[in-house]
């Protein structure tokens, strides 16, 4: 192993061991223990992309840290809109008393170890992230760290809506080259929201409406905002 890589992958072998520990403990120190362990990770992630020397992995890591922090908005909307998903209080900060501050984090970890292992080639990232998120979903219930409710399809305890758009986002943020890989990221998070089984009769109302439109209208501004500010972008 290449001396400048050893840091990246200790990293990501300490992520594991101390996670185990952390998921161990009981709310509210488990909410603010993995909150800490992931800003711990975020802030290691960009040191050790440096020290690595590899500007794909600079660049990758940038992007994950802002396509994590975006993906709270279509999480939210799962879980205080259409109603499929659960974030247990595990204790922490929250977002609208419905998601843990955490999760703003939570999506850099997996798709950076599918992405990286992968090479940063699509089709294999797409495989890569559906194995990882696949073992994610199972495990994330019995850790209380998020759960499918609702009337969801589900095999193994897995809401399988979930699944392809978690493929499609490996295989999208894996090019890295512009405004277009934003788009299908963009796209990517449409068709998780259009793929949920059922939309409770709340969705009608007016005032949900309202709620709804403007959360993803502001989604859509961000990623064009992303978009028009990323390597190769408009």
């Amino acid at each position: 192993m290449p001396r400048r890589l050893r840091p990246l992958v200790g990293l990501h072998v300490a992520l594991l061991a101390v996670g185990g520990l952390v998921l161990l403990l009981e709310p509210p120190a488990k909410g603010w223990a993995v909150l800490a362990l992931l800003v711990s990770y975020a802030a290691g992630l960009l040191w050790a992309t440096q020290h690595s020397g590899r500007r794909e992995l600079v660049e990758l890591a940038g992007f994950l840290l802002l396509v994590s922090l975006f993906q709270v908005l279509p999480d939210w909307v799962l879980a205080e809109v259409i109603g499929t998903l659960r974030f247990p209080d595990t204790g922490g900060p929250r977002v609208d008393d419905t998601i843990s501050l955490s999760m703003a984090l939570m999506w850099v970890p997996p798709l950076f170890m599918a992405l990286a292992l992968a090479g940063l080639r699509p089709a294999r990232s797409g495989l890569f992230a559906g194995a990882i998120f696949l073992g994610a979903e199972i495990l994330a219930p019995v850790l209380e760290l998020w759960e499918p409710v609702g009337d969801t399809t589900r095999v193994l305890g897995v809401a399988v809506y979930v699944l392809p758009p978690e493929v499609a986002l490996g295989w999208a943020a894996a090019p890295l080259d512009g405004s277009w890989t934003l788009a299908a990221v963009g796209a990517v998070l449409a068709v998780g929201l259009a793929l949920a089984p059922r939309v409770p009769e709340a969705w009608a109302g007016p005032a949900e409406r309202r709620r709804t439109t403007l959360g993803l209208g502001l989604a859509a501004s961000v990623w064009l905002g992303l978009a028009a500010a990323s390597p190769g972008g408009a």
